[in-house]
C-alpha cells in the first residue's frame, strides 16, 4: 500500500526484503526490512541521519499495534478464506502525513499509471538520493521547502495539471499546521473524523485524497475511500456479485463498522478476479496541454 506503483523511488522490492526511503524528524533515512525468518522474526538496517528514527518506527510501520481480534469474517467466506490465507495482514502507519498526501493529491482524478509515472519524475528530478547502499535510483522526498520551489512548468512537465499543482501547494504552504492538526485529532472523540476535517480545509482536498492518505499515515482500520474509481464495484462484486455505487458500498460495509478498511484489504487480497466492464479512462498528457 506505501508503494507508489513498480518504480516509485522510495520503495523497492527484492528476494530478501523491501528497501523504504523516509525524509524523518532527524533528516533523511534508508530502511532495509528483511522478510520474516524461519522464526518469524524481521531484522531491519538504517542508514543516513533519521536512521533511528527509521527504526524505533519499524514497529508502527509493520502493523504491531493493529488488533484484529475484533473482527469477525465468519460468515462471509470470501472474507473468512483470505483472513486464513494471509493471517500476517496488518495495516502499516509510516507517521509521515506530507508523504502520503502528496502523492494522493497526484493520483486525483487520473489513471494510476499517469499518477506513478508522474510521483517517479518528481522524484527523480527533485528527491534527494537515498542514504546507504539502497538500490540505484532510489530517492528520498523533497523537503517542504524543496516541494514549494518547484516551478508550475516542471508539475507540468511531469504530467501534473494546474489543478492538482495547485492543491500540493496550497497543502506544502500550511505543511505545519495541518501536521499539528491532525496530531491533535487523535485526542478528540471522533479522531479519524476531526483529522479528515483537517484536511479538508485545504482546497481541492476531499474525502478521497483525506481517506488515502490518513489510512497510510495513520493506519486508520476503518476509514473508506468514498469516490474511488474501481472501489465500490470491487467490493460489490466481492461481497454480493453485483457492482454498487458509494452508498451501496457503505451499506454492504456497514456490519464491520470500525474494521471497513480492514475489510478492504481482505478483499484486495482475496484474489477475487473482478470483473472490468466499460471504456477504459483514456491516458491523458498533461505535459503537451
Amino acid at each position: 500500500m506505501l508503494g507508489r506503483g513498480p518504480h516509485d523511488p522510495t520503495t523497492r522490492w527484492d528476494a530478501g526484503g523491501v528497501w523504504r526511503t523516509f525524509r524523518t524528524p532527524a533528516g533523511v533515512a534508508t530502511l532495509r526490512i528483511h522478510y520474516p525468518g524461519a522464526d518469524g522474526s524481521v531484522r531491519a538496517t538504517a542508514w543516513g541521519p533519521g536512521a533511528e528514527w527509521a527504526i524505533d518506527a519499524v514497529p508502527a510501520l509493520l502493523g504491531r499495534h493493529d488488533d484484529w481480534d475484533g473482527l469477525d469474517v465468519s460468515g462471509t467466506p470470501l472474507l473468512h478464506e483470505s483472513r486464513r490465507r494471509n493471517a500476517g495482514l496488518k495495516l502499516s502507519s509510516t507517521n509521515r502525513l506530507l508523504e502520503a498526501l502528496l502523492p494522493a493529491v497526484i493520483e486525483q482524478r487520473v489513471t494510476s499509471l499517469e499518477a506513478y509515472r508522474s510521483w517517479a519524475r518528481l522524484l527523480r528530478w527533485f528527491g534527494e538520493q537515498a542514504p546507504g547502499p539502497a538500490p540505484e535510483g532510489m530517492r528520498v522526498v523533497p523537503t517542504v521547502a524543496q516541494w514549494r520551489g518547484i516551478p508550475s512548468w516542471d508539475w507540468h512537465r511531469a504530467g501534473v495539471d494546474p489543478g492538482r499543482a495547485r492543491t500540493a501547494q496550497a497543502a506544502l504552504a500550511v505543511a505545519a499546521s495541518l501536521e499539528r492538526a491532525v496530531e491533535r485529532a487523535a485526542g478528540q472523540p471522533d479522531p479519524r473524523d476531526a483529522a479528515a476535517r483537517a484536511l479538508q480545509t485545504i482546497p481541492g482536498i476531499g474525502p478521497w485524497t483525506a481517506a488515502e492518505t490518513l489510512q497510510r499515515a495513520t493506519g486508520d482500520p476503518d476509514i473508506v475511500s468514498v469516490g474511488d474509481y474501481h472501489l465500490a464495484h470491487y467490493v460489490g462484486e466481492a461481497l454480493t456479485g453485483q457492482r454498487v455505487d458509494d452508498d451501496g458500498m457503505l451499506e454492504l460495509l456497514s456490519p464491520w463498522a470500525g474494521h471497513r478498511q480492514r475489510v478492504i484489504r481482505l478483499i484486495l487480497a482475496s484474489g477475487h478476479r473482478f470483473e472490468r466492464r466499460g471504456p477504459r479512462i483514456t491516458l491523458q498528457d498533461h505535459r503537451w496541454h
